[in-house]
């Protein structure tokens, strides 16, 4: 199981920092619905991970398994392809990222957040975690790195419940802080958000860099 754990670490630390989710998670505990938009927000970024991360170890149980020191060269052409894919990715960011001294672009339906409601907040946070490509990326080469690691069911669950917690936290620790200490932690939270949009870019690039590295490194490794 250790084994499992070390690949699925950076993974889920690629979609714990990833900046769009913490920007937006920050922008609803500043809007005038803060409790019930955040909460939502929170509860559909846990379903779109859990549900990410649970279909496709399931559907890596049709990968040839053998025993544990088996050499596993379906997983690993899995590996090295999404490895590849978050490769692209990274140099899509790094060229994306806005001139020095230049506003940086943000989604547009960032702007909507003041008048959106919890039932909205969960599908935003749902599709954030679990449709996006990025994060999607990353719940696939966990999915396989759980479902081909020769877990017993009770690995496989608790490897799955601390993938979640470590890509969750930090969307949960702003949440939970802000309702626990609203008028402590509205300037700390200001001022990250102003951080994140100006480094959101570069921030993702590296991050993707190194983990579609590890992961084409695993990859090989499984042959």
């Amino acid at each position: 199981m250790g084994s499992v754990t070390g690949e699925i670490l950076p993974l889920a630390l690629g979609i714990a920092i990833s900046p769009i989710p913490i920007i937006a998670a920050i922008l609803m505990l500043l809007s005038p619905k803060a409790r019930g938009t955040s909460l939502g927000f929170l509860l559909g970024w846990l379903l779109g991970i859990v549900v990410a991360v649970v279909l496709f170890t399931l559907l890596s149980s049709v990968i040839p398994q053998g025993d544990a020191d088996d050499p596993k060269p379906v997983a690993g052409v899995i590996k090295i392809i999404l490895g590849a894919a978050l490769l692209l990715l990274a140099v899509k960011q790094w060229r994306g990222r806005p001139k020095e001294g230049a506003e940086p672009a943000m989604p547009k339906w960032m702007s909507a957040i003041d008048t959106m409601t919890p039932g909205r907040g969960l599908v935003l946070g749902f599709l954030l975690s679990g449709l996006n490509p990025k994060n999607l990326l990353m719940g696939v080469a966990a999915g396989v790195a759980i479902g081909s690691g020769s877990l017993a069911v009770g690995e496989i669950v608790v490897s799955v419940v601390v993938f979640t917690v470590i890509a969750a936290s930090t969307v949960a620790v702003p949440v939970i802080a802000y309702l626990a200490a609203t008028s402590r932690m509205t300037g700390p939270l200001e001022s990250l958000r102003k951080w994140l949009v100006h480094n959101n870019a570069t921030v993702m690039a590296v991050l993707l860099l190194v983990i579609g590295v590890v992961l084409i490194g695993k990859g090989i490794g499984s042959f």
